[in-house]
């Protein structure tokens, strides 16, 4: 299944919960009354994630079986959670060879001890012992795992999981992702990663396809094909009355022999270099059109051949919906901001609510090539985040990220592409010097909100280096 089929998935992560045998002669019907906690646990954050919780582990055989399940289950993640004491040596054969992100939530069923409490009651709120013990295993296993400290019925515990479970879940999609790339632009340093460390890393598989691929489908696009995109862009667009209907056809063409390539490879995103359209003599114009609504469909997009920047849009549609892929244009020092925009490309799912996304006849003559008719919007005013997925040296690789705003500004009526001010938080002037030491690229994408933490926890669980600017 591809990104664009996996679009709103749920995370699905598998909750371990450890408790052990020793209390049962004492207490009798503990392990039920626990894993009566573990299911509140579930059903709290059912809004979050898909949880799964087979039974309690209560002895080292529970505690492998139960993660070896999830291994095959494929869970984007598993969270710990102490339903009593229990003794963290158990962990280190389930954990050893465990490459799944892992979340220890230091809960209890009761919020307070208060003068009621009984043995039982002390029992069965006595995990923070036990989680200090799994938390010490799980540090000399060499494991990386996020924590939470708190009572499991407030609103920060589930924050906490939903941000652990959309890194766990970008990291799996990573894994299994596949970029198709058609072309790559000469000399366009940033774009370039080696495809082996890619993969190795991040598990990403890079495939270079000709054109005579799109150009094949394309020839065989059922009409009803081509007339249903074409049906969708007048029903989400304010269509320009200059576009023809031949221009329209091509471009609804070239959407449906893109998508059709993408489908029948089981790719998750992809990448074309409009030159290579041009060179290719078979087309009449650039892809801009197909491009703009693959993005909002829920696949992975960049230019040029960058399949770097591709495959992190494939992540950050697990990060939260709907990514934007762009470039920083022009600085605007008056405003503290920058101008973000591309040729032509855009997920016009973040544009703004109360102006229409147009569709628009644009000259361009890249290629030599005719107008591709192009979706022109503005982005929702409002908190952003925008990030650079960066790759150095062998297998190493780092997240440049700035927090900051898109601004609510006036129309550029001569900018035909999608577009918007972007202001960082630290100010344009000290975010670029931090995005320039620190190698950021000139493809980026955004996201509406604030979504740092889920990128943060993501970057730990890959390995990879999170930088702010």
């Amino acid at each position: 299944m591809n990104a664009a089929t996996k679009a709103g998935r749920k995370p699905v992560i598998g909750l371990l919960g450890i408790m052990q045998e020793l209390y049962d002669a004492m207490l009798p019907g503990i392990t039920e009354r626990q894993e009566g906690y573990g299911r509140q646990i579930c059903d709290k954050l059912s809004g979050v994630a898909e949880m799964r919780f087979p039974s309690a582990a209560r002895n080292r055989d529970d505690i492998e079986r139960i993660v070896r399940g999830f291994q095959e289950e494929g869970v984007d993640g598993i969270l710990i959670v102490m339903l009593t004491y229990g003794p963290g040596l158990r962990l280190v054969n389930a954990m050893r060879d465990v490459s799944l992100p892992l979340m220890l939530a230091n809960v209890q069923p009761e919020p307070q001890v208060t003068t009621r409490w009984d043995m039982g009651d002390l029992t069965y709120n006595q995990g923070v012992h036990g989680a200090q013990d799994t938390a010490n295993t799980l540090n000399r296993l060499g494991k990386r795992f996020s924590v939470f400290s708190g009572d499991w019925q407030g609103d920060e515990f589930v924050e906490a999981v939903k941000t652990f479970a959309c890194a766990a879940q970008a990291k799996a999609t990573l894994r299994k992702a596949r970029i198709a790339v058609f072309g790559q632009m000469p000399g366009m340093g940033d774009i370039l990663t080696d495809s082996h460390a890619f993969m190795r890393v991040l598990g990403v598989q890079v495939e270079h396809w000709g054109m005579g691929t799109i150009v094949s489908a394309m020839e065989k696009a059922p009409a009803e094909a081509v007339e249903a995109v074409i049906a969708d862009c007048r029903k989400n667009f304010e269509i320009d009355p200059m576009i023809t209907e031949p221009q329209f056809q091509e471009a609804a063409k070239i959407e449906v022999g893109l998508r059709t390539v993408l489908e029948e490879g089981g790719f998750d995103g992809f990448s074309v270099y409009f030159n290579q359209i041009g060179f290719d003599g078979r087309f009449n114009q650039i892809h801009m059109m197909a491009a703009s609504n693959l993005m909002a469909e829920g696949y992975g997009y960049a230019a040029e051949g960058d399949s770097t920047c591709a495959a992190l849009m494939v992540a950050a549609r697990a990060i939260a919906p709907d990514p934007h892929f762009t470039e920083m244009y022009a600085m605007d020092f008056e405003r503290d901001a920058v101008l973000q925009s591309h040729m032509g490309e855009g997920n016009w799912k973040v544009a703004r609510k109360d102006k229409p996304v147009k569709l628009i006849d644009r000259p361009l003559g890249i290629g030599g090539l005719g107008n591709p008719p192009t979706v022109l919007f503005m982005a929702e005013p409002g908190p952003a985040t925008l990030v650079s997925l960066v790759a150095l040296v062998g297998e190493k690789y780092r997240l440049v990220v700035s927090q900051g705003t898109i601004l609510d500004t006036e129309e550029l009526p001569t900018v035909e592409m999608p577009y918007f001010f972007f202001k960082p938080d630290t100010g344009v002037t000290t975010c670029l010097d931090g995005w320039l030491k620190n190698g950021g690229t000139h493809h980026q994408v955004l996201h509406l909100g604030d979504v740092r933490a889920r990128w943060k926890a993501f970057c730990d669980f890959t390995g990879i280096e999170y930088v702010e600017v």
